[in-house]
């Protein structure tokens, strides 16, 4: 099954060793059996509060794998195996506490103040736990950020994506703190993106120009609607940006 342009980036970057993924808001599971098929953890997690997306989505997954997923010689020591799980459940409420191990969650396709909130709940509940996020919102990103920076999220990796004439922003985050004094791949989240803007090829570098320009666009044709103080300030940190 070929993935999307955005879900091939966010299964990109997936490189650390998880003991559980967390795909939540899986929808049809397309991202979910990507990462079964890839074995990118020992378990894999799709999430849904809709029984009518998770009841025949675990149908599909016993039909097209075997529980657990192997793969290799099972005489060998190339022999790998990876849990599969289907939850009907607000991701929210998703049960860490049943799973230990180094977490990682997906949570993408919707705004950027319903995931802060989801992810507050998560980390509220389970203050104690190791747990990375990759987060693909559709909007609000500039507030997302800010709450971000206040969680005190730690970030690994940003990329754009382009993918059927939107372009989204896909972040890399960790609820691990910065260990003061010591070189670390982690670094402050910033409010309006870094690397995002600095694309790699010619193709990167037009999407990054092209998203900078319809985020200008927007918070200059929403100023006279919106009561936000700080509006000026926005349009002036993404209009000061000259590195694409």
């Amino acid at each position: 099954m070929k993935l999307s342009k955005r879900l091939t980036k966010i299964e990109a970057l997936i490189t650390a060793d998880y003991t559980h993924i967390w795909d939540t808001c899986c929808d049809h599971g397309f991202l979910g059996t990507g990462l079964i098929s890839n074995q990118k953890a020992p378990h894999i997690h799709l999430v849904d509060i809709l029984p009518k997306l998770i009841t025949p989505l675990h149908e599909k997954l016993s039909r097209l794998f075997s529980n657990p997923h192997h793969t290799g010689d099972l005489d060998s020591l190339s022999h790998k195996q990876t849990h599969w799980h289907t939850h009907c459940v607000n991701l929210a409420e998703i049960p860490l506490q049943h799973h230990p191990g180094k977490h990682l969650i997906i949570i993408a396709g919707i705004g950027g103040d319903l995931m802060i909130g989801c992810m507050k709940n998560i980390m509220c509940k389970h203050p104690d736990v190791e747990i990375d996020f990759i987060l693909c919102p559709v909007r609000h990103l500039y507030t997302l950020r800010q709450q971000l920076i206040e969680l005190k999220m730690t970030l690994k990796k940003e990329v754009l994506v382009k993918e059927k004439k939107k372009i989204y922003e896909i972040l890399l985050l960790s609820n691990a703190s910065l260990p003061a004094g010591q070189l670390t791949p982690l670094k402050p989240v910033s409010p309006i993106g870094e690397s995002i803007w600095q694309g790699d090829t010619a193709e990167e570098k037009n999407d990054a120009q092209e998203y900078l320009a319809m985020k200008i666009k927007h918070y200059q044709r929403m100023r006279p609607w919106l009561d936000n103080p700080d509006m000026n300030k926005i349009i002036d940190a993404y209009q000061s940006i000259s590195s694409v």
